[in-house]
């Protein structure tokens, strides 16, 4: 199934084909979609960055706030039943997690920022693909991260609020089906 999901995202990348197939893919627990954290201007973090303290964090802007909106209407317009959410535990991730409303964000440390040395990117990187290799979706699932951690899983550097959908089970490199902007 994967193989044919790839080729058919392939050979039909103008016609929209191939997104409505990875969109079944991702219906279906065959796929996840991976999603960069919405605007929240800037680079890394500010010194004296606390985890649990959102007000010495980098955070979303009005402009990200509103693609949060627009990421769960998406979501919702794709699929109408319970779709299972995990988030960095950085407040712009759950705070772009919690606006989309589909859900209560599950943080998962694995989805944390390695940015300027905060962590082992590639021990964290083999560990989320290990998790998710062994885990069997039973709905729709979307993991909301940080660039460094998008770019490390998938080698794309997304914009602020850019998402793909990749097929299961997770390896590496990922397969990517379909790359996904939000007006």
């Amino acid at each position: 199934m994967k193989t044919f999901i790839l080729l058919l995202v392939l050979l039909l990348p103008a016609t929209g084909l191939a997104d409505d197939a990875a969109w079944a893919a991702w219906r279906e627990g065959k796929a996840l979609l991976l999603m960069r954290h919405a605007l929240a201007p800037g680079t890394g973090d500010p010194a004296g960055f606390i985890l649990d303290d959102c007000s010495t964090q980098r955070n979303l802007n009005s402009e990200g706030q509103q693609q949060a909106l627009r990421w769960g209407k998406l979501f919702r317009q794709q699929y109408s039943g319970d779709i299972q959410l995990y988030s960095s535990q950085w407040c712009r991730c759950l705070d772009t997690a919690r606006l989309m409303a589909l859900s209560t964000p599950q943080p998962l440390p694995l989805l944390n920022s390695f940015f300027a040395g905060r962590g082992d990117g590639d021990k964290q990187t083999q560990a989320l693909i290990q998790y998710f290799s062994q885990t069997q979706l039973r709905q729709p699932t979307v993991l909301v991260t940080h660039q460094v951690n998008f770019t490390a899983l998938t080698g794309i550097f997304p914009r602020s609020g850019e998402a793909v959908i990749v097929a299961l089970p997770l390896s590496q490199p990922v397969t990517v089906l379909a790359q996904l902007n939000i007006p």
